[in-house]
């Protein structure tokens, strides 16, 4: 069974590595990540570089294709060779799925028109304009397309997936390995349960400046030219 993961600059790291941990430990799983271009692919803080080891040309018909999400998408709204990739690896994929952001990219390349979808609740418009019918679920599956929202969200549609191709057992054994028992110390995981300051404050740490702070030496006006942001 091949999983392709899709790497690019600007990716968040857990976005991909969150289902990975999951997808990777179903029985027959044959991982490839995959990239326009085959290497490191910048994730979003800059400090950290996923590689993929191989080209979208090498792996054109996965069983199952993940699209992770992060600033990076925005630069791929618009890339032909992406966006043909994610089309034809949809046609024959068992699974195809999104986590975040990724759903943008699904949108893009025509697979969400009327379909019932989720994302970063900061993109829900944006999934809109796609032709999708945004909604804030956590998850949401329609036929074989997944969609997941933001970043740890990925978690659950892996394990969801996990259920549908391998069955409970398998599904929960994975969820046990990976020690996945959610206990967060704050309330504050989704924009209907955080105050009104928190949800403030996260926006303004989402704007390039402050999300470029943390980047070893890579300025704010060079982190929007890389990498764009949600």
């Amino acid at each position: 069974m091949q999983i392709a993961f899709l790497l690019f600059d600007g990716i968040t790291a857990l976005d991909a590595v969150g289902p990975y941990e999951v997808l990777s430990r179903l029985p027959d799983a044959h991982v490839r990540f995959v990239a326009a271009h085959v290497g490191p692919q910048r994730c979003d803080m800059g400090s950290l570089a996923l590689t993929a080891e191989h080209s979208l040309a090498d792996v054109p018909s996965p069983d199952i294709v993940v699209v992770p999400g992060g600033p990076g998408t925005r630069e791929l709204l618009a890339n032909a060779e992406v966006l043909d990739w994610i089309r034809t690896a949809h046609r024959t994929s068992a699974w195809t799925t999104s986590v975040c952001t990724g759903a943008l990219l699904l949108g893009a390349a025509g697979l969400l028109v009327g379909t019932p979808a989720t994302t970063h609740w900061r993109a829900l418009e944006d999934l809109a304009a796609c032709g999708a019918v945004p909604t804030r679920a956590r998850v949401v599956e329609t036929g074989k397309i997944i969609t997941a929202a933001g970043v740890s969200a990925g978690i659950d549609m892996a394990l969801l997936l996990a259920q549908r191709v391998a069955g409970d057992r398998v599904a929960q054994a994975i969820q046990l390995i990976i020690e996945y028992d959610p206990q967060p110390p704050f309330d504050a995981g989704s924009p209907d349960r955080a105050s009104a300051a928190v949800a403030a404050l996260a926006r303004e740490l989402l704007q390039p400046p402050a999300a470029a702070a943390g980047i070893d030496g890579v300025t704010g006006e060079v982190y929007k030219a890389l990498v764009g942001y949600v």
